[in-house]
């Protein structure tokens, strides 16, 4: 695999945007969205807009400024990544039992990693262009797999995740009515080294570093074949099962 994923060639660069894009993955992806030659604006919570899952006007503000910069450069939005994620924050921690149940935490984790998503396909999946190869990848989690869930546990993320990756292939399907080249996925970045998921690194555990899961998961984005709009992949490419 090349250090740098390269874009296909019938795909000009154009305007890449990466919601989570000061956090460790999503810096890492607008770092290689930028190596391949996309205008790249990367929003996060402490950037200007800020991203607030629990307040709505902030996504609709973020849409506005993603809109403003097509505006400005002249280019489409050939690529909308969401790094946004939560699996432990402060006093929430991931369940082993069902006797860890909390509604708080489970709202929390429903919040970012379902409603806030939800919400930026409201505001941001219409700036997709109507005619041209664009993609906007979801970054979901195995263990969301209702499928390949054999070890239990991690109620919530496992849930919100699973929320997440019906949200995506519901929204694919809308999509492919309005820019039917576009695709709209969910992606597994595995584990990677970042303070999500630090405290949970099992030993043995492939971990790999931020610039390596995003130049992957660059190289799965420009891959995917027409056809896998709605699909879940693991890092590599490999399909997982819902």
């Amino acid at each position: 695999m090349s250090s740098t994923p390269e874009p296909l060639r019938d795909e000009p660069p154009g305007l890449a945007v990466v919601l989570g894009g000061t956090g460790g993955i999503g810096a890492a992806l607008a770092n290689g969205l930028r190596r391949q030659g996309h205008e790249v604006l990367a929003l996060g919570r402490r950037t200007e807009p800020a991203l607030d899952y629990a307040d709505e006007a902030s996504v609709a503000r973020v849409a506005q400024a993603v809109a403003d910069e097509l505006a400005r450069t002249g280019l489409p939005l050939r690529r909308l990544v969401v790094a946004t994620g939560v699996l432990h924050d402060g006093e929430i921690q991931p369940e082993r039992s069902w006797a860890h149940l909390d509604a708080a935490a489970l709202q929390r984790l429903f919040l970012v990693n379902a409603v806030g998503p939800a919400l930026v396909m409201r505001h941001c999946l219409p700036l997709l262009p109507r005619q041209g190869r664009s993609v906007a990848a979801f970054l979901s989690a195995r263990v969301g797999s209702i499928g390949d869930n054999r070890l239990g546990g991690w109620y919530g993320y496992r849930a919100s995740k699973a929320a997440l990756n019906q949200l995506v292939h519901t929204a694919a399907i809308e999509l492919a009515r309005r820019c039917p080249h576009a695709l709209c996925v969910a992606l597994h970045p595995g584990t990677v080294d970042t303070a999500l998921s630090a405290p949970f690194a099992k030993t043995g555990l492939t971990v790999r570093p931020p610039e390596v899961a995003a130049q992957e998961l660059l190289r799965v984005i420009d891959t995917l074949p027409a056809g896998s709009s709605g699909g879940f992949f693991d890092h590599q490419g490999t399909e997982v099962p819902w």
